[in-house]
């Protein structure tokens, strides 16, 4: 790593969110959690990384839910002076043929080891600017397909350019996900169009598993906002001759491409055959991730983790009576909380709220359709017949898109089984799903439960998180799990393994068997009648799950694989 720092040349890591907390309301999902993770494991790990994103002034957006579960969006509005540093530097790009400037904000991302990362937050609300170009870094993912055309101009160029202007000598360009690929065109420009002194210089991370979520812009459009920065016939050579595909302008100016799982790496090659891509499977920050119960616990027994996460291959040497009183303050957290900040107990008079000792399934994730939040409840009367047999109360969150009908509807959906299902299970769809409330939420369910439709899953952290606090995943083969995945060991499976070859129906049919089978004859006894079991999967999932499915691993690899 010592070689990174030569000449004190830099990594610079580019992506459109970025997560790091509550107060920097400037993620929607996965995708930025894991970009603030990487930086901080980058942090603990001293690399030479800069990062730069956008600073949407207000946010993503603020989840309402009404009782009928209609959800409405609201401004997400912060004050960045409280969090970061105005920088002075002011730099350029062309927008419908207007100077746009852009100013950049500073937070340091600073590591108890002495790591610094600097985030580099892009902001065109300045003085000058036209009052719709002071908008265009207002909304993460704001607006339209000309909206988000600008933001990725902003991102691309503007963000190359404000590297420059601060004196970063860069070793790689990292480009996270299509939406900063513009920078290479920037490069170009740069470097006399030598193609392949580019290329060197770029490192792209695709996670979007099929092709109609790459960003695609009409060649019209581009012309028309951004002008001619390279000719086009040079644009059309590398992002697509029918429209400039942004995933495609990266694979073919980058030198280094991989995807986000082994998984994901195959589906990537299907989707975009002729590109040598990778797989570096994604991970989480260990110590953001781990509830205060178990931090404690791990201090005690296993010094060094937060650093060393590989440490927690060692956690049978936790008694199982510390590794459950850790989890059962966490759960205690959860359930108070969900009972407090809901009107639960108001739903029947013989309905007074979820309690700590019945089982707790948790699904929290981006309402979408393909990622089916709906499918526990494909039969109802197996369900209940389940939930006789051993009680189960459940917990939902989960934000859809602002223009996704298919996500706002699948929320609308869940309610209207809550409503159903009231005085029999406990079910609560709790709002405004944020990294503060995944931090209570996901350590305080017993089971984390994850149903996408397959192969859309590119990877998923969701589930590392749980393992990190000893909570038992129950998944659909897609992703990161087919890598974690032991049966009956560290989790369950719902459905055929992905090597498998069956009909979307078949595959079905398979996912519901294993959800109800194995909830009513596997899960339910194990949790209720055989404690000592139970205990010994929640420590199979931080030793065989957490010490590896982590940040620092992963950026270990980019360093030796992608940077280097």
């Amino acid at each position: 790593m010592k070689h990174l720092q030569r000449k004190g040349q830099k990594i610079a890591y580019f992506s459109m969110e970025i997560g790091l907390m509550n107060e920097i309301p400037t993620y929607s999902g996965g995708l930025g959690v894991l970009a603030g993770d990487m930086v901080k494991s980058s942090a603990d790990l001293k690399l030479p990384l800069v990062a730069v994103t956008l600073l949407s002034r207000k946010g993503y957006f603020q989840q309402e839910i009404t009782k009928e579960g209609k959800q409405i969006e609201h401004p997400a509005e912060w004050e960045p002076p409280k969090n970061m540093e105005s920088l002075p530097t002011v730099v350029k790009v062309q927008i419908q043929r207007r100077e746009v400037r852009i100013k950049a904000w500073r937070y340091d991302v600073q590591s108890l080891t002495g790591g610094v990362v600097p985030i580099f937050f892009l902001d065109t609300d300045v003085e000058g600017n036209f009052p719709e170009d002071r908008e265009i870094t207002s909304f993460l993912y704001g607006g339209g397909e000309r909206d988000r055309l600008k933001q990725e101009i902003v991102l691309g160029i503007g963000g190359a350019r404000m590297l420059e202007a601060l004196g970063f000598g860069i070793r790689k360009y990292h480009m996270n996900e299509g939406h900063s690929s513009l920078l290479t065109l920037e490069l170009l420009q740069r470097y006399g169009m030598d193609i392949d002194r580019v290329r060197q210089l770029c490192v792209f991370t695709t996670h979007t598993p099929v092709e109609a979520g790459h960003d695609r812009f009409c060649y019209d459009l581009v012309q028309e906002i951004m002008g001619e920065i390279v000719p086009l016939e040079v644009l059309k050579r590398f992002g697509g001759h029918d429209r400039l595909n942004m995933t495609r302008l990266a694979l073919n100016l980058s030198e280094f491409i991989n995807g986000v799982a082994k998984r994901h790496k195959d589906v990537s090659i299907n989707l975009f055959p002729g590109y040598e891509i990778h797989s570096i499977t994604n991970g989480i920050h260990s110590y953001t991730w781990t509830c205060e119960s178990f931090r404690r616990l791990y201090d005690k027994y296993l010094p060094g983790w937060a650093n060393e996460p590989e440490l927690l291959v060692r956690v049978g040497g936790i008694p199982d009576e510390e590794i459950w009183q850790a989890h059962m303050e966490a759960k205690r957290k959860l359930i108070d909380y969900v009972n407090e900040v809901t009107d639960i107990c108001m739903n029947s008079m013989n309905y007074d709220g979820m309690d700590w000792d019945t089982l707790t399934l948790g699904f929290a994730r981006r309402a979408a359709g393909y990622k089916r939040a709906n499918l526990l409840f494909s039969d109802l009367e197996r369900l209940r017949k389940i939930n006789k047999k051993g009680t189960i109360q459940i917990v939902f969150a989960g934000k859809a898109h602002p223009r996704d009908g298919t996500g706002k509807r699948l929320i609308q959906e869940i309610f209207g089984y809550i409503e159903k299902l009231k005085g029999e299970i406990k079910i609560v769809y709790l709002e405004d799903y944020d990294m503060g409330l995944a931090a209570k939420l996901i350590p305080g369910v017993d089971v984390w439960l994850n149903t996408p439709l397959r192969p859309l899953e590119a990877s998923g952290t969701s589930g590392m998180k749980a393992a990190h606090n000893g909570v038992i995943n129950f998944s659909v083969l897609d992703g990161w799990w087919v890598e974690g995945w032991v049966e009956g060991i560290t989790g369950w499976a719902i459905g055929p393994h992905p090597n498998e070859r069956v009909s979307t129906e078949e595959a079905k049919i398979r996912e519901l068997d294993d959800l109800y089978n194995k909830l009513d004859y596997v899960i339910i006894p194990m949790f209720y009648q055989k404690r000592d079991e139970w205990i010994k999967m929640m420590k199979n999932s931080i030793g065989k799950i957490a010490y590896y499915f982590n940040s620092h691993r992963m950026m270990r690899r980019y360093v030796t694989e992608a940077y280097l």
